[in-house]
């Protein structure tokens, strides 16, 4: 008989209300990141979750005494071809997962034996259960779902460490020579014509940029032998969504502009102190000669300064220009579990042969399309 914790009352609610009072407030104390934010995953579970085929999997735990929210485990069921998998809520937006909880009631959760296993029996039936772009030093879910250890993913996570005033931070960060090639970049575009930059500051300005990105992204990405997610209406409609409903608070859409018209797009989401950059685009045809990317970096990373912010998170990728800008490595984990035969073979396979990844990627792009998209020079 499976015997049930006498602290926690343990469901699968897949209906949960992300955009709850009782959600934010557990995000707010917990050591989750900005794609656990309330916007994030009520739109990721509302508008894109129902367009790939995959289906909710939110564990949700209570405090028995209060009926108070403890954890939220925001997972999805996935079929990838032939395999059953049980993931993160992820479907290709996503780049750092965690658990929403505490520190301290995650701690107690693993110290509740009848709650662990409640919670491994909840996420059954599964081929393959994996656990993918895990920050460093966040929770251990590991040892939640009784996997096995974490391993590093063959990427990184980059961030640079931003300090006032500005002039101290790009003198510290970056090289002397690269400060004076970008100087000389910038004066070349200004010379263009009427140059501006600013942080989009109502609907239209972000309908206007997020159609500029989508526009500029799709030729690069195709040449590059990736399709880009802005092409996909699905994904136009979730970043779109999100924006707009973070605006002025958890997201930021930069907009650099020549007279008049937008050159240069930059997606992020603010989050305890940290810009997360998720998404960009530039107008590499029209100003192939002056960095523009580089420059629209410079000034994304001028206004986090003035606005107080403390780091600029390029997020994961090991992109060569993100150490242009002082941006420092960190390890990203990943964990998995075979659930049947036919999972353990997928692991073995997966584990073994390098171009199995490739080949189950393309496999599950055919169906879902969860994998994360390379995002070469953001």
């Amino acid at each position: 008989m499976n015997k049930l914790s006498n602290t926690f009352d343990i469901a699968i609610e897949p209906s949960f209300d992300f955009l709850s009072p009782d959600y934010a407030e557990l995000f707010d104390r917990s050591a989750a990141t900005a794609f656990q934010h309330p916007v994030w995953l009520h739109s990721l579970y509302a508008r894109l979750a129902p367009e790939t085929g995959a289906t909710a999997l939110v564990v949700v735990v209570r405090h028995r005494d209060t009926g108070a929210l403890a954890m939220v485990l925001p997972l999805l069921r996935i079929r990838r071809g032939p395999i059953r998998t049980v993931e993160f809520a992820d479907l290709r937006v996503s780049d750092y997962l965690a658990p929403v909880c505490s520190p301290d009631v995650f701690s107690r959760l693993l110290h509740d034996t009848a709650a662990c296993a409640q919670i491994r029996r909840l996420v059954r039936p599964f081929d393959l259960l994996r656990m993918a772009k895990l920050p460093d030093g966040r929770l251990p879910i590991e040892d939640l779902l009784a996997t096995s250890r974490r391993v590093s993913m063959n990427t990184n996570a980059y961030a640079t460490v931003l300090v006032a005033p500005y002039e101290q931070w790009r003198a510290s960060a970056m090289d002397r020579s690269y400060q004076k090639e970008l100087a000389k970049k910038s004066r070349q575009l200004q010379k263009k014509g009427a140059l501006s930059f600013a942080c989009c500051g109502d609907s239209a300005a972000v309908l206007e940029a997020m159609d500029v990105m989508r526009k500029f992204r799709g030729p690069r990405f195709h040449a590059q032998g990736d399709g880009d997610l802005l092409q996909r209406p699905e994904y136009y409609g979730f970043y779109s969504d999100v924006a707009l409903r973070g605006l002025g608070s958890f997201v930021r859409l930069y907009a650099m502009k020549m007279d008049g018209e937008v050159i240069a797009a930059v997606l992020g989401l603010c989050h305890r102190g940290s810009f997360l950059v998720i998404m960009s685009a530039f107008d590499i045809a029209g100003y192939k000669s002056q960095s523009i990317g580089a420059l629209m970096f410079e000034q994304v990373a001028r206004d986090c300064i003035e606005r107080g912010d403390q780091m600029l998170d390029f997020t994961i990728g090991d992109e060569p220009y993100k150490k242009s800008f002082g941006a420092q490595p960190s390890p990203v984990w990943e964990v998995t579990q075979a659930g049947s035969a036919v999972g353990a073979i997928a692991l073995f396979g997966l584990k073994q042969a390098p171009w199995l990844k490739l080949a189950a990627k393309r496999l599950s792009d055919l169906k879902v399309q969860p994998a994360h998209t390379a995002r070469p020079t953001r």
